[in-house]
């Protein structure tokens, strides 16, 4: 589809705020209006949709897609949602350690200790790490109450948190980011260790080179949504 409006709007509907391409509201694949919680993403949305020239590229709206996730996918079955995500708690990257070379254990332990510590100052959990990739489990109070804390998010909150938790395979570094307790490029930082390390080691690869900036481009615009439902 090419571009058909001359401006785009925002304006209050409701409990939050609608976008109009001139005077049509945006709507959801699903055909749902798309109304969000804030004014901040509202603007952003609309600035996503200001900047498309000829064809349309989902690429490029990533905001839109997000919200368009939390209301067509997410609030439908915010708590089957919620329960996928929070499978994390039971596996988190931060948990599973190199056992060589020691450069890479030392940097995994620079980025990754900092996300576990505040896990468990904030949530008042302990987590079980390991040495290679073999399941540990980890304690069912840390599970449940992590759990808990990604089953009380609205569907807004919940689409945001879901890229970051998946592309980067941390809840713990989800959790800091949507609590801004971690800066986005921080948290990137420390979820590509490994990705970045292996680039060092066997040199540039354009083709891993553009995968890793795809999913940091992905991650950093779901930060960017949860902090602008604030």
């Amino acid at each position: 589809m090419k571009r058909f409006w001359k401006g785009v709007s925002t304006e209050p509907d409701g409990a939050g705020w609608g976008i109009k391409l001139d005077d049509r509201p945006v709507k959801t694949p699903a055909r749902a209006a798309l109304i969000v919680p804030t004014e901040g993403l509202a603007e952003a949305i609309a600035g996503e949709w200001r900047s498309v020239e000829g064809e349309i590229d989902p690429r490029a709206l990533p905001l839109t897609g997000l919200a368009n996730a939390a209301i067509d996918r997410v609030a439908p079955d915010r708590q089957a949602f919620a329960q996928g995500l929070a499978c994390y708690a039971e596996n988190d990257l931060a948990c599973y350690r190199s056992e060589g070379p020691r450069v890479l254990a030392a940097r995994q332990e620079q980025s990754w200790d900092p996300l576990l510590a505040w896990a468990r100052r904030r949530y008042d959990v302990d987590f079980a790490t390991t040495t290679g990739i073999v399941h540990v489990a980890q304690p069912a109070a840390t599970v449940e109450r992590l759990s808990h804390a990604v089953g009380a998010l609205d569907p807004f909150r919940l689409a945001g948190l879901s890229p970051v938790v998946t592309i980067g395979g941390s809840l713990a570094a989800g959790l800091a980011v949507l609590e801004g307790a971690i800066p986005a490029e921080a948290a990137w930082g420390a979820v590509s260790v490994d990705e970045r390390w292996q680039l060092e080691q066997w040199g540039a690869d354009p083709d891993a080179e553009a995968a890793l900036e795809n999913r940091r481009r992905d991650f950093l615009a779901a930060a960017k949504f949860l902090e602008l439902l604030d």
